[in-house]
């Protein structure tokens, strides 16, 4: 088992900038790559980054791209998104997942992670 949970969330104005945690514990070493998605009201969950957990390679949806920086802390067993220049359309939930299948990139498909947390609000004010 492998317990997320996320914080940091806020309301920020828009070109300001906030910093989500993502704190994971239990079979932390289990985990392959984290990531970070979105969902909107009315909206899917989407994809907005994801590290691998030992070799730290990251991915990011184009529209995120520049401005928010994926990183983690082993030791600390906490993964961190920085978002940089916000916009009103990045408001959304955020949630963190964890994904235990070995591969070489970490994926972008929702349902290949194994574990969520609960999410953290985001509102970006125009």
């Amino acid at each position: 088992q492998v317990q997320l949970v996320e914080s940091g969330g806020g309301l920020v104005q828009a070109g300001g900038s906030l910093r989500l945690s993502c704190a994971v514990s239990g079979r932390t070493s289990s985990t392959y790559a984290m990531g970070w998605f979105r969902q909107a009201p009315g909206k899917e969950r989407e994809f907005v980054a994801a590290i691998m957990r030992s070799i730290g390679g990251t991915r990011y949806a184009d529209s995120v791209k520049g401005r928010f920086t994926i990183s983690r802390d082993n030791a600390k067993n906490t993964v961190y998104l920085q978002m940089n220049s916000l916009k009103p359309e990045d408001t959304a939930v955020y949630y963190c997942g964890a994904d235990l299948t070995p591969s070489y990139l970490p994926t972008t498909r929702s349902y290949e992670y194994d574990y969520w947390g609960q999410g953290t609000q985001v509102t970006v004010s125009s």
